[in-house]
């Protein structure tokens, strides 16, 4: 009953602009002066309209991210529907209906792929400002054919703009706003040859924090200073196109911002306001990354594609935090800091062969090479005699995959999808966990867990689709397809298995009045198995990963797009029903502060172990993490001509992100994330060239939640407001 009535409720909520807008695109100018841009996706690698393409995706322009205040990853979440993005300090969880990543543990694979240039990402560096794009795709659901074994939750797809041999041009573009916050964008292109050309583009941004640390360090957690580079080239010597990315970004800030949630030990030390820190230790977070590409693509006479993407990155983290966020320093509850080097290296490469698309008959072959290496180094204190704690890992993970996808028209509107994919995961993993780490026990203190280990696995994923071409502006799909995330070691006597996914999914695509009014609605089943999430490893007493028995995901999702004369709209919405297994695990927040975590204590307990006895609970049943039951947002504007080639366009977007939990215990007053509507604006006046734009977010300047760890809690940023002026040549 519940999946009829999302039936009708998609079908009817699809319907509705179309009456709306119907009458005014009657009297609407020719299509071809107010209608919608087609609407590009690639993360199929070829260039596709998404209209076409029988697959849940929200896909941005670079125009369109900045109308719809989108300035990185985070902020997708208000602009596509089913995504979920909350603080965690290292990295963010990205996560799709409920799955992606909720740990930051290196032993984890991401369930949301992130790619840059077609290269996957590790979840390092993730945070950092979007600037001269082209494009962002967000694909719902599990990519386990194209994509493979780090997608069962999804995938974003971020391109940057590539050079062009037309002409020199580019753009710059500076802003000033309230939090003393200056940011300086720009970008050039030069041909070089008729078939050469190279690209420059660069971006600054630099703002005061958010927070007020009244500690005796004189802190400025959560300030930014963040600059990055990108060179790209272009080369097309006959049949043969190289594009290269070398990008270098630096991020620095005061640390992270965070205090301690209502009602749990620490909070006593909180200031009682919300914007207001207390720290007792030094706090910093610096970024740094290296990225660089090549893809290489030659076209054979019969149209057949020969497709190699080679990528490379280099990110290091360096962390320094007051893991309780206040000045108290007890006995009962003693200062707590954490000293946190982090380095990921990874190589990538990519093989396909592509045939045309012109015939009843196309595929797509390929294989895959990934290799990371995680350097892991954490120093922490919390007051314990045997203080301090040494976590040292050294990890080498390699993914291979071999894929192939065909599609055939059974006639000319239907067509017949099959794709498969072998991807296999192995892992070795080295370190330890050493208690009185150059004190009590010595240089290297007193190792009381292994977390050296090696795990290996692999899966058969892939999806089968039928495709009915009703006519040229409407596309009815179905299929059903499985995703695969790796498992992985957490110590030398603890490992978790691989999770799988099968999902079942239906969409309507449809281009109406004129090419006024654009829709995609989608329903979609997913079935989940042995769920993978963050838990305390009591063989070692350091974060690690556990397996659910399972979890069912059910929802509607839908998006439209409008334009008629001036006016333009936008909308999209997601409703995610979810069930997660019951499961049995410490629950971190009851062990007391200055614990020093270890491996279980045996019979006879020896030093340095830990009985985490009376902090077992029985936890699940509930909905999935991260994974909001409603989300919605629209955005409208409508472009006012003034004369003399002026346009004066204002735009209103509003986004709500539904309540969500951090954890699988469930405890509204620890791990609940509260629902949060936001409201943003844009004026923009055009003059040429030149563009003059007053901007402001979070304009009713709401506190909440951006995410939980432990017992700390980030707050997402306050309201902003400010000029921004650019011109493009």
């Amino acid at each position: 009953m519940r999946i009829a009535a999302f039936l009708v409720t998609g079908f009817v909520l699809a319907a509705t602009p179309a009456a709306v807008f119907a009458q005014a695109a009657a009297s609407a100018p020719p299509p071809d002066e107010a209608t919608l841009g087609e609407i590009v996706v690639t993360a199929q690698r070829r260039v596709e309209n998404l209209q076409n393409v029988p697959i849940a995706a929200t896909a941005l322009s670079g125009d369109q991210l900045t109308a719809k205040s989108v300035a990185r990853i985070d902020d997708l979440q208000f602009a596509a529907p089913s995504l979920s993005v909350t603080d965690a300090g290292l990295t963010q969880s990205v996560n799709i209906r409920g799955i992606g990543i909720a740990s930051g543990s290196p032993a984890v694979a991401n369930g949301v792929a992130v790619y840059i240039n077609g290269v996957f990402q590790p979840p390092l560096l993730t945070t950092s400002s979007f600037y001269d794009i082209a494009s962002v795709e967000v694909l719902r659901g599990p990519q386990g054919t194209l994509v493979g074994s780090n997608s069962t939750g999804g995938a974003i797809f971020i391109n940057s703009q590539a050079p062009d041999t037309s002409g020199i041009g580019g753009f710059v573009q500076g802003s000033y706003g309230n939090y003393d916050h200056r940011t300086l964008q720009g970008a050039i292109n030069i041909p070089v040859t008729g078939n050469l050309a190279i690209r420059g583009a660069g971006n600054y941004d630099k703002r005061n924090s958010y927070f007020d640390d009244i500690g005796v360090f004189n802190n400025h957690p959560d300030r930014l200073n963040e600059k990055a580079g990108r060179f790209s080239l272009l080369w097309t010597p006959g049949s043969l196109r190289v594009l290269s990315h070398l990008e270098w970004i630096d991020k620095q800030s005061g640390g992270y911002a965070y205090s301690p949630i209502p009602g749990t030990p620490y909070s006593a030390g909180a200031t009682g306001e919300d914007r207001t820190l207390d720290y007792d230790a030094p706090t910093r977070n610096h970024e740094r990354g290296f990225l660089a590409d090549t893809e290489l693509r030659y076209e054979f006479d019969g149209g057949i594609t020969l497709r190699s993407l080679t990528g490379y990155a280099n990110k290091r983290v360096n962390n320094l935090y007051d893991s309780d966020g206040t000045s108290l320093n007890t006995p009962t509850l003693p200062a707590s800091t954490q000293d946190q080097f982090v380095r990921e290296r990874e190589i990538v490469q990519e093989i396909n062969l592509i045939s045309p698309t012109t015939g009843r008959f196309n595929w797509i072959i390929g294989g895959y090479y990934q290799h990371n290496k995680i350097d892991v180094d954490i120093l922490n204190t919390n007051g314990s005699p045997v203080d301090p704690t040494h976590v040292v890992i050294f990890n080498n993970k390699t993914t291979t995959g071999l894929f192939a996808q065909a599609g055939y028209k059974i006639t000319d509107r239907v067509e017949l999808q099959l794709g498969a994919r072998y991807s296999h995961y192995s892992v070795t993993q080295e370190g330890g966990v050493a208690i009185g780490y150059g004190t009590a026990f010595g240089p290297t203190g007193l190792q009381v867990a292994d977390l050296g280990n090696s795990h290996k696995d692999g899966r058969l994923t892939g999806k089968a689709n039928i495709n009915f071409q009703v006519d040229s502006n409407n596309l009815i799909y179905a299929f059903a397809a499985r995703g695969y995330k790796p498992g992985g070691a957490n110590s030398a006597t603890s490992q978790f298995q691989p999770e799988t996914v099968w999902d079942y999914e239906t969409g309507w695509k449809s281009t109406m009045l004129g090419g006024h009014l654009r829709t995609q609605l989608g329903l979609f089943y997913m079935d989940y198995q042995r769920f993978q999430f963050d838990f305390v490893d009591t063989s070692s007493g350091q974060n690690g990963v556990t397996n659910v028995a399972s979890s069912t995901i059910y929802g509607v999702e839908g998006q439209l797009q409008a334009k008629v004369r001036g006016l333009g709209l936008d909308a999209g919405f997601a409703y995610v029903h979810s069930k997660l297994g019951s499961l049995t695990a410490v629950n971190s927040r009851l062990i007391p502060p200055g614990t020093t975590l270890g491996p279980q204590c045996g019979a006879i307990p020896t030093t340095g172990c830990t009985d985490y006895t009376p902090f077992v609970r029985d936890a699940g049943g509930g909905p999935n993490l991260f994974s909001p039951r409603w989300s919605y947002n629209f955005g409208v504007d409508y472009a006012v001509q003034l004369g003399g080639g002026k346009t004066l366009t204002p735009r209103l977007n509003y986004a709500y992100v539904g309540p969500q939990f951090s954890n699988y215990f469930y405890e509204p007053a620890f791990s609940r994330l509260r629902g949060r509507g936001l409201l943003s604006a844009l004026i923009t006046l055009r003059v040429g060239k030149w563009t003059l734009e007053g901007y402001g977010t979070n304009l009713t300047n709401k506190t909440y939640v951006s995410g939980i760890t432990g017992n700390n809690r980030f707050l997402g940023a306050p309201r902003e407001y400010g000029l921004r002026a650019g011109v493009r040549f």
